[in-house]
């Protein structure tokens, strides 16, 4: 999912890019508005993922702990 939101946010890029050399400046900056978007949205997936392995870590840690006892 990463990789789509990366891929929407470079795709917006450019399209604002060419807007704004068209002096479509409206256009342009709703582009580029919605490609920083997309980009905090990998960011958030990235970090959701970060999380849920390192929640997966710890509780494997408990587990462990557990069973020596």
């Amino acid at each position: 999912m990463r990789k789509f939101w990366i891929l929407l946010a470079a795709l917006l890029a450019a399209m604002a890019a060419v807007f704004g050399v068209l002096q479509d400046f409206d256009k342009a900056f709703v582009l580029a508005a919605a490609g920083a978007v997309s980009w905090f949205l990998s960011y958030r997936v990235q970090m959701r993922q970060l999380v849920e392995s390192s929640d997966k870590h710890k509780g494997a840690d408990l587990d462990s702990t557990d069973e020596d006892s």
